[in-house]
């Protein structure tokens, strides 16, 4: 029997030719505190927990996404993503801007039924989080992370869901990725979903959804 060839998941790069090669994907949960609050969490700067997805869980902007099984109530969470450039453990706030190549928009499609079970029963939130196509993102714009005042937004159907400043981060993504290199090497082709303020909330089928971070390609889906 042939040993499989399998394609390295890629993301595009605003105003390029070439594509960001994407090794692994870390998520930050509750990090905004009026999405903690949301969720039934204190977000007084308690320590941040981590969860990841596959790396081919990437899905381009414009793409029609099938609606996922196993699920009667996914959700959206827009986030501002890191791109790394980069790697290295035990890195010190800072020093950590230096590792980040670019940043995208990306969206964090979640089961929440399935990971409210899962954290009813003290389980891992892989399916909840981790299944196919459940880390739509953008263009990545190489350079600096926007500014804190940039607003993060996501809009379904023309309406307004989810709004805020990335500025209402608990923590930095400079102290996001220094926390992140105690647990684990980062590298370059990293990804790291920095969290989602307030506001998320279902999807159905025929949902055409867009997200959105000042001065960054915005990514837009639709729940076929």
């Amino acid at each position: 029997m042939d040993i499989p060839s399998l394609p390295i998941p890629t993301v595009a790069i605003h105003d390029s030719s070439d594509r960001f090669p994407v090794r692994r994907i870390f998520c930050v949960g509750q990090n905004y505190a009026e999405h903690a609050r949301e969720m039934g969490s204190d977000p007084d700067r308690q320590q941040p927990f981590f969860f990841s997805k596959p790396a081919d869980a990437v899905v381009a902007s414009g793409t029609a996404i099938p609606f996922p099984g196993q699920t009667q109530d996914l959700h959206h969470e827009v986030e501002l993503v890191l791109a790394l450039g980069e790697g290295g453990s035990d890195i010190a706030a800072a020093d950590a801007e230096r590792l980040i190549f670019g940043c995208a928009v990306g969206i964090d499609l979640t089961r929440r039924d399935l990971q409210a079970v899962a954290k009813k029963a003290g389980r891992p939130w892989d399916m909840a989080k981790g299944f196919d196509q459940s880390a739509p993102i953008g263009a990545i714009v190489p350079g600096a992370l926007p500014a804190a005042t940039s607003a993060i937004t996501l809009d379904v159907g023309g309406a307004r869901r989810q709004s805020g400043v990335l500025s209402d981060m608990i923590w930095s993504p400079a102290e996001i990725l220094a926390i992140l290199s105690t647990y684990v090497r980062l590298a370059p082709g990293d990804l790291i979903f920095t969290g989602t303020p307030s506001g998320v909330g279902p999807l159905n089928p025929g949902d055409q959804v867009t997200a959105a971070v000042d001065g960054l390609p915005p990514v837009r889906i639709e729940l076929a």
